[in-house]
């Protein structure tokens, strides 16, 4: 991609209003193709290495035993998978980037697909794991339903992603953080339009409630959310009926 291009796909991101439908879906894409080489290294300096532990944390959440196959959605340059691997899983890494699929090095398969339509059969999986991903995607509850799909009866899914702090001086200090801090970081390291996008991408995210009863809905009667860090970040659980 130009990058004029690039640049007008991150400035998207910079109006009060957030880009819906197949216009999010390709400016999500732009983006993340765009700052994927130095990624790994923004998440590590914007959540002080946070990341770390709520990955691993979803990952025991998940209980899956050693030789599981997982697939690891929007799974950007693969800290996950590797994560996973590390746990005895065998992770498949996929993700609608091409620019975070090149950055990967986790060693594991790679697949370029749109994660709302997953090019693998019916109940092929023991488990889905999806880091920071909910808010980029067109349709929450098509997602959930293409995990049931894929699941097979008694799989397990793990879902991080950012959250909206419950108390009011963490959610303040939080906003300021997020709203004011990161997108200066982004700018002087990456892309400060990109990362703009972090604190308004919250928005995109229904309500903790609605987001369970759409799992369950869809196929995991037994799903949970709760919060981490203080409501910094937010993770669900659930079990393939």
């Amino acid at each position: 991609m130009a990058s004029s291009d690039t640049s007008a796909t991150a400035k998207r991101w910079d109006t009060d209003e957030l880009p819906q439908g197949d216009e999010k879906v390709a400016a999500v894409r732009d983006m993340f193709d765009a700052i994927a080489p130095k990624y790994d290294r923004l998440n590590r300096i914007i959540s002080f290495r946070l990341d770390v532990r709520w990955r691993k944390k979803a990952i025991k959440q998940l209980a899956l035993p050693a030789g599981s196959v997982v697939l690891d959605l929007a799974s950007g340059t693969g800290d996950l998978c590797v994560d996973l691997s590390n746990a005895g899983l065998h992770p498949i890494s996929m993700d609608l980037s091409y620019g975070m699929l090149a950055a990967d090095r986790s060693g594991v398969p790679l697949v370029q697909a749109d994660i709302l339509r997953l090019p693998v059969p019916d109940r092929c999986v023991d488990g889905v794991t999806c880091g920071f991903a909910l808010r980029n995607l067109m349709d929450l509850n098509t997602f959930f339903v293409e995990l049931a799909r894929v699941v097979r009866p008694g799989g397990r899914i793990a879902l991080l992603d950012v959250s909206t702090p419950p108390n009011r001086l963490v959610r303040f200090g939080n906003n300021i953080y997020f709203g004011k801090v990161v997108p200066k970081i982004g700018a002087l390291l990456s892309d400060g339009a990109a990362y703009s996008y972090l604190p308004k991408s919250v928005a995109y995210l229904p309500e903790p409630d609605e987001m369970v009863a759409m799992l369950r809905r869809s196929g995991f009667a037994d799903a949970s959310h709760q919060q981490l860090t203080a409501g910094l970040t937010q993770l669900m659980v659930g079990t393939r009926d």
